[in-house]
């Protein structure tokens, strides 16, 4: 996925190093060239020195509406600025703002802007709000850096061992098959419908959703 970032402090370095790592193309935007040093050598991404909300800048950083746009700078209202620019004029549908007020947060959530707060799981909220999911989130810890979330199995998985499905950390616990739900037995082959729900960490679960598109796509 083609991700934008506007801001590159500990949150915005954070997601970029993460996306980047997981084979996402990472654009990091922030008006001081001095902080994309906290992405690190081993960043892959392009940077641009700008302000985030201007159109020729989000331009040259390939925005479309097919783009994740997130906007974690220091400052309220430029993170909402930005967000609105990438929705209205480049019709952005995946947009996160980081909000320090809570009672601005609210009404922006009600607008259909994803908002995260300001304390230790921002980043990890940002990466579960942006990538895809082939299905829902059941729980989050308080914390949000676990997550249960449920799967359907494609036909192409059938007859494979749930052993074969857990990978990359992230467990299929609970198995539902024809609306009985239990918990797999050792050895147990999944069927093609059946509902899977699976336990990890956000970038576990990527690793998971990954591996699971992939016996989709084999002939």
């Amino acid at each position: 996925m083609h991700t934008i970032i506007v801001g590159c402090g500990r949150v915005g370095s954070t997601v970029a190093r993460e996306l980047d790592a997981n084979g996402h193309d990472v654009v990091v935007i922030d008006r001081k060239p001095a902080a994309f040093r906290r992405l690190g050598e081993s960043f892959g991404g392009r940077t641009i020195t700008g302000v985030g909300f201007d159109r020729d800048v989000l331009q040259s950083a390939g925005i479309t509406a097919d783009s994740a746009v997130m906007a974690v700078t220091n400052g309220d209202n430029s993170n909402i600025l930005i967000t609105r620019v990438a929705r209205e004029l480049f019709r952005v549908e995946k947009v996160v703002a980081r909000i320090y007020d809570p009672k601005r947060a609210a009404i922006y959530e009600r607008l259909g802007i994803s908002t995260v707060a300001t304390v230790a799981w921002a980043s990890t909220r940002v990466v579960r709000l942006i990538l895809p999911t082939h299905g829902t989130i059941d729980w989050t810890d308080p914390t949000s850096s676990m997550m249960l979330v449920e799967r359907k199995v494609p036909a192409t998985a059938a007859g494979r061992d749930v052993a074969q499905l857990n990978g990359n950390g992230a467990r299929v616990i609970l198995l539902t098959r024809m609306g009985t739900a239990r918990h797999p037995d050792t050895g147990e082959l999944v069927q093609d419908n059946d509902t899977i729900h699976v336990l990890g960490t956000a970038s576990q679960i990527e690793a998971f959703d990954r591996a699971l598109s992939a016996t989709e796509r084999q002939p």
